[in-house]
């Protein structure tokens, strides 16, 4: 029997592919202004029971990267996610879910005071690239995404065309790049509404490839 395939539950676009697992586009854009469907990217919800301990070894690790509204990558390329006081979000390689989990829940880790959710299935991750990115989410957010109030690096909650989002500055090669992590059933919506409001600027879909994030 062939192995299952995992889906995102946004629309994949032709050509069609099976990356670890999940059907993805192979579509290769070619314009300055792409869109991405990146959620077969591992996501996990971190938080703390006991926020004390975070001054034990969790204080060394991961989790400390990142505050409350920041962003920033560990050696192995994780992002992690201030998403809220004592709780983190953590994006990954495809598969990788598992893992990043447990790197949090070991005792040697204090993993008695945290809690792991695995969101990789229930939730969207959507990536919008390009120098024009902000004058798309303008028509959407009503953030104001300035370099002085969201730089690379930034996270904050909102909303993005009515849908409620973690929206991540995560610029890539000095290029503006915005990640959008939401429901999955709000998924289609989203990437449909940006597709609409990019569409004056020549926006296209780029398939996903590995590692993604």
């Amino acid at each position: 029997m062939p192995e299952p395939v995992a889906r995102s539950p946004i629309a994949t676009p032709g050509p069609v592919t099976v990356t670890a697992g999940w059907q993805v586009s192979a579509r290769r854009a070619a314009g300055a202004l792409t869109l991405t469907d990146c959620t077969p990217l591992a996501k996990v919800a971190v938080a703390l029971r006991r926020p004390a301990l975070a001054a034990g070894p969790l204080a060394a690790g991961p989790l400390a990267l990142a505050r409350f509204g920041r962003a920033a990558r560990d050696p192995a390329g994780t992002l992690v996610v201030g998403s809220a006081p004592g709780e983190w979000l953590l994006i990954g390689p495809v598969g990788q879910a598992q893992a990043l989990a447990a790197g949090l829940e070991s005792p040697a880790a204090g993993g008695d005071s945290v809690t792991c959710v695995d969101l990789t299935h229930g939730r969207a991750l959507i990536r919008l690239h390009g120098f024009l990115a902000a004058r798309v989410l303008a028509g959407l957010c009503g953030a104001d995404l300035s370099d002085d109030l969201v730089p690379d690096g930034a996270a904050l909650g909102t909303c993005v065309a009515a849908v409620a989002t973690d929206l991540i500055r995560d610029d890539r090669s000095g290029t503006r790049s915005y990640l959008m992590h939401c429901e999955r059933s709000a998924g289609q919506y989203l990437s449909d509404a940006l597709l609409r409001a990019g569409a004056a600027f020549g926006i296209e879909v780029d398939g996903f490839r590995p590692p993604g994030i």
